[in-house]
């Protein structure tokens, strides 16, 4: 076995291994709204929420039709600049940040740790052809993600401002104890539709790296049909079947094993949410998601969700909303993708020492 083929296998693994902790780091996004309001217990909701993870690979492969996400990862970075070894860096120093995150409860973005990590390897790759001005980075496709840095979690926001006033319009008659009882069932849906929406999302991006790193290294074997393959994204998802399948069973598994830290923080610390709230935020933090995977825009389900929380507390009273913790959460958010990109860089680096 040459050592390109195991270099291959190691990322694959790796990058499962990232898919499987992006699943409880984001674990939160889908459940914390409907743990605070009581509605599911704990182990309740992971398996809710994972069960629709999964579900999603069939919505994505057998109605969509196509995994544009998956598309949009791999052509993040000029495949001149592409090795096996630029990914694999940007794979671990991936994982790194996520660890440290999920450890301090800070609801980061997996997304824009594994882009960032993408990004940093290859510039450090690139070397002096960076210098010259030779484009490592495809701007096309990277320049929409970091705008949706800030436009996911406000479209989310907005969203839920509206949605939550339309219904305490509407529900303005209903008694309380009435509301709260249908809106309890009403989040089973919107939790199933954010997790549905959570996993076509997050797992295309595992598929996305994987894909990047199996097209480098057919197209370096020489290999005809890939060499010669009129969109090789497309014909990586028809020939490794598989690579899909496994990246959204994984990513249901990492939510089942939960993320109680960061819970917490989206579920608590953010705002009070009752069940009409988390209907609200759900709802609305879906509609955001599926917006951008119909754009193809890798987006931030931690930032989505966030906006949305947040929009909803601004419903009540602007106070309501704990501003000192949201402004924590923004920095992490700005500092996620050049902390990953100087660690991937660094990584690649030690790599290239052996």
């Amino acid at each position: 076995m040459d050592s390109q083929l195991i270099l291959l296998i190691v990322i694959i693994v790796l990058a499962l291994v990232f898919d499987f902790i992006n699943g409880f780091h984001d674990a939160a996004n889908a459940i914390a709204t409907i743990v605070a309001t009581r509605v599911l217990t704990p182990f309740q909701a992971v398996l809710w929420a994972a069960s629709f993870n999964f579900a999603a690979y069939f919505i994505s492969k057998y109605w969509i039709g196509e995994f544009k996400i998956g598309n949009t990862i791999a052509k993040t970075v000029n495949e001149n600049f592409i090795t096996l070894e630029v990914i694999l860096a940007g794979i671990i120093a991936a994982i790194i940040w996520n660890l440290i995150t999920w450890w301090f409860g800070i609801p980061s973005s997996s997304s824009h740790t594994l882009i960032g990590g993408f990004m940093g390897a290859a510039i450090a790759h690139a070397g002096a052809l960076a210098s010259q001005g030779v484009d490592v980075i495809n701007y096309v496709k990277v320049l929409p993600i970091f705008l949706f840095i800030f436009l996911a979690p406000f479209i989310g926001m907005v969203v839920a401002y509206f949605i939550t006033i339309i219904i305490m319009n509407i529900c303005r008659r209903s008694t309380h104890k009435k509301a709260e009882k249908w809106f309890k069932r009403l989040q089973l849906v919107s939790s199933a539709l954010f997790s549905l929406a959570h996993g076509g999302n997050d797992a295309q991006k595992v598929m996305g790296i994987i894909g990047a790193a199996v097209i480098f290294y057919h197209v370096q074997q020489g290999d005809a049909d890939w060499v010669n393959a009129p969109d090789r994204f497309k014909y990586f998802v028809e020939d490794y079947w598989w690579v899909p399948f496994t990246s959204f069973l994984v990513i249901g598994l990492g939510t089942m094993s939960g993320g109680w830290k960061i819970v917490k923080t989206m579920g608590t610390k953010i705002t009070k949410v009752t069940p009409l709230e988390g209907v609200s935020a759900e709802t609305a933090g879906a509609l955001t998601l599926y917006l951008t995977e119909f754009l193809a825009i890798p987006v931030s389900t931690t930032h989505t969700i966030t906006g949305s929380i947040i929009g909803v507390g601004i419903t009540k009273r602007v106070s309501a909303v704990r501003w000192g913790v949201t402004i924590n959460l923004l920095w992490a958010w700005v500092l996620t993708i050049p902390i990953s990109a100087l660690v991937a860089a660094l990584i690649y680096y030690f790599i290239m020492l052996f």
